[in-house]
């Protein structure tokens, strides 16, 4: 199973390919370099066939829901007329210093290889799935239906967690976070004076004009330049500790958007690219803000953007640890970020603070939903439906999360895990530090040394409490 339609080389090809993100188009080399890429990339496309034909044969496959979903990933990308090729955008973006010649050389290669390597293994691939795998695919939604699925997903569990939680373990921590948060969801629609279930006000959420003010995918961006504005007078309230890396906001591009979750991508550790907040916005007219301010929090300022820019700026770390990821504590740290909103000035409107408590529950229902699917034979159907009576997320949304859970078993349940812990030693340090707990060191002591297994980064807090007793 060399892909999926979640994450893979296919569609990080497609984001270096629309030459805004990662990979530069400024020189020549740049531009020859990319086309070695692509010639790899045919390459790659290639393997990834031959894996998927030996999946197919030994029916380790993946789910129909999931194949459905990766089929126009590859069909889109053969597209009749070059100029409309993605990999053909950063030959409309070729510099002004460039000569004429060079331009002309660099469009007729790129015009070749696209052609006759890319888009005929795009073609082979799209046709594969249909025809070959599409009706191979099996019909169950979670790893643990293979003959080797329970030994690998309690790996996955182990890595994305840096616990030796079991999957039962889990299940049943989410649950009763589930109950937790729900509680907490009943203060607010009180407070707003709404008088039918809880199951009722997601849908109330869900559909509230007041909340789908947008006419334009601008106006979006520009509300989460507005947020931005006014947490930075806040920011240094609780962090002295902070990056240099620039900050940008975009919309996710068009190849990607109707898949994808709004991210995060770093910028690089000598600061000439920013790191950048993408924000998808499929469908202007059903955008919702209610949880805009939340997820700023999470996956820009002070969430991803300020801990891997600070991971990478520190030139103390090995490169090994620069570049490197643990989910528990990377993600763990971002969902506990949310929870800074009151203290940032963030969460004034109780919708706001209704997101943030529905992005809370998100991540606890990821605890049940994926351990569900792989360790309990829940089907993508059962899934669904519990994120759909415990969460305000829309339909569309729960069916791709629910699917990307299928696809990347164990990532889900990285955040909670993570944030209950840093959330447990902040108490823990206050507790026991009393009038000497100081939150910038807090903050500072987590995030100093870039990502560490949690069992780590609580020795670490608990030698800072040791040393304050001295």
């Amino acid at each position: 199973m060399p892909i999926h339609q979640f994450w893979g080389t296919h569609l990080t090809m497609g984001q270096f390919a629309g030459g805004t993100g990662a990979q530069p188009f400024k020189t020549e080399k740049d531009y020859t370099n990319f086309l070695k890429r692509m010639d790899k990339y045919s390459v790659w496309i290639d393997s990834a066939l031959v894996y998927l034909k030996k999946g197919k044969d030994k029916g380790i496959v993946l789910p129909k829901a999931l194949t459905t979903k990766l089929i126009p990933q590859f069909a889109e990308m053969a597209t009749p007329n070059i100029e409309d090729n993605l990999f053909y955008s950063s030959i409309k973006l070729m510099p002004a210093t460039f000569s004429d010649a060079l331009k002309k050389d660099l469009t007729a290669q790129y015009t070749q290889t696209i052609n006759t390597k890319l888009i005929p293994q795009y073609e082979k691939m799209a046709e594969f799935l249909t025809k070959e795998y599409l009706p191979a695919s099996r019909t169950t939604s979670g790893i643990g239906s293979l003959p080797f699925g329970p030994a690998l997903y309690a790996t996955f569990v182990k890595q994305w967690t840096t616990t030796n939680k079991t999957p039962e373990e889990i299940h049943e921590l989410g649950l009763k976070e589930v109950a937790r948060i729900h509680q907490e969801m009943e203060k607010v629609k009180t407070q707003v004076g709404f008088k039918g279930s809880l199951k009722a006000f997601f849908d109330y959420v869900r559909n509230k004009k007041e909340l789908k003010p947008f006419k334009k995918p601008e106006e979006v961006i520009a509300n989460f330049e507005s947020i931005y504005a006014r947490i930075k007078p806040n920011v240094d309230l609780l962090f002295s500790l902070q990056p240099k890396t620039k900050f940008e906001i975009r919309r996710t591009e068009a190849f990607r958007e109707k898949t994808a979750s709004a991210e995060y991508n770093q910028g690089l550790a000598d600061g000439s690219r920013p790191g950048i907040f993408y924000v998808p916005i499929p469908d202007i007219n059903d955008y919702n803000l209610y949880a805009d301010e939340d997820l700023f929090l999470h996956e820009a300022i002070p969430g991803h953007h300020f801990q891997i820019s600070l991971q990478q700026e520190n030139k103390q770390l090995p490169d090994f640890r620069k570049f490197s990821w643990f989910g528990a504590y990377g993600e763990g740290w971002a969902l506990y970020t949310e929870s800074l909103g009151k203290e940032l000035r963030l969460y004034q409107d109780p919708y706001q603070y209704f997101g943030m408590l529905s992005s809370e529950m998100h991540r606890a229902i990821r605890l049940v939903v994926d351990t569900g699917i792989h360790s309990k034979n829940w089907t993508r159907e059962q899934a669904i439906q519990y994120s759909l009576d415990n969460e305000a997320e829309g339909e569309a949304s729960i069916i791709s999360e629910v699917e990307r859970y299928m696809a990347i078993p164990g990532q889900a349940l990285s955040y909670k895990i993570g944030q209950l812990k840093i959330m447990e030693l902040r108490q823990k340090a206050t507790a026991e530090m009393g009038p000497k707990f100081d939150i910038k060191k807090f903050h500072t002591i987590i995030l100093e040394s870039g990502v560490m297994p949690l069992d780590l980064l609580e020795k670490k807090i608990n030698a800072w409490i040791s040393e304050s007793k001295k």
